[in-house]
């Protein structure tokens, strides 16, 4: 089987885990292949990738390779509840209580003015790849802003806790699950309310990031060919607290995939043990 690994600590904890139970429990043979969300999804096409553990979102890739191609099949939800948000270091927020208020913004703007921002202030982006709508809710806020990609998770988060440590100026995309966010010290910015179709057309879009219930999207004949591994992914749910568990022992404590699968799973059988029926 081969499962795609998207590039999020998140991410990494869920293949960690599915993948070491498929092989110790299941005698799988499991192959992880790294490529970006979009990517992933031509995978399924190309008959390269069996699984994507974890989707954010992607209607138009379900629209395409579902119920167009019918090359894909949903599996399910993961558990996970999904959260995309714009932040600040907590210290701005106590410092400039307006920082909360998105109308405030273009006020602020000289504040996150950098280098790389073009004489607009930055707002920190994640790796491209992630689902974002941060150049279309600038433009059409019309706030005075301009998207710096930070370049990968890592250095989202190096930014955002560099910027708590020094009191340094900083707005950009967070989310969660994110085993990290708890230690960061950040400040959730509301945009205008999500309500359902406001975001249908991206280049419109005005409103805040809908709330995310991941979901499991698979080869439809991976499915058909009645892998036992497919089952067992279709059975597949945890929490967002297991996956930050697993996250956390991968990036912070620096254990191995496989080590910091089998420590959640030591601990975790009554859990596991019914993905397995």
């Amino acid at each position: 089987m081969n499962m795609v690994l998207n590039p999020r600590a998140g991410y990494a904890a869920d293949a960690a885990v599915v993948g070491y139970l498929l092989r110790t429990e299941l005698g799988c043979d499991v192959k992880t292949v790294s490529l970006t969300e979009t990517a992933s999804w031509a995978g399924l096409a190309d008959g390269s990738i069996d699984v994507i553990l974890e989707n954010w979102g992607h209607d138009d890739l379900k629209r395409k390779y579902i119920d167009g191609q019918k090359v894909a099949v949903e599996l399910g939800l993961t558990g996970n509840k999904g959260s995309v948000g714009w932040y600040v270091p907590s210290w701005m927020a106590d410092e400039y209580p307006d920082i909360t208020d998105w109308t405030k913004l273009n006020s602020r703007a000289e504040l996150f003015r950098t280098s790389r921002s073009g004489g607009k202030g930055q707002f920190l982006g994640a790796d491209p790849s992630f689902v974002t709508n941060d150049a279309a809710l600038i433009k059409n806020l019309e706030l005075d802003y301009t998207v710096v990609s930070a370049g990968s998770e890592e250095k989202l988060v190096a930014a955002f806790r560099q910027a708590q440590k020094d009191k340094k100026p900083l707005l950009g995309y967070f989310y969660e699950p994110q085993s990290m966010l708890p230690d960061l010290e950040l400040t959730h910015i509301p945009l205008p309310a999500y309500k359902p179709g406001c975001d249908t057309i991206v280049d419109a879009v005005a409103c805040d990031y809908p709330p995310y219930e991941l979901d499991k999207i698979a080869r439809k004949a991976f499915v058909d060919s009645g892998s036992p591994a497919a089952t067992f992914i279709k059975n597949w749910t945890w929490s967002n607290a297991d996956q930050n568990e697993v996250a956390r022992d991968m990036t912070q404590n620096r254990l191995s995939a496989d080590d910091a699968a089998k420590k959640w799973a030591d601990a975790h059988r009554e859990t596991w043990e019914t993905w397995l029926r």
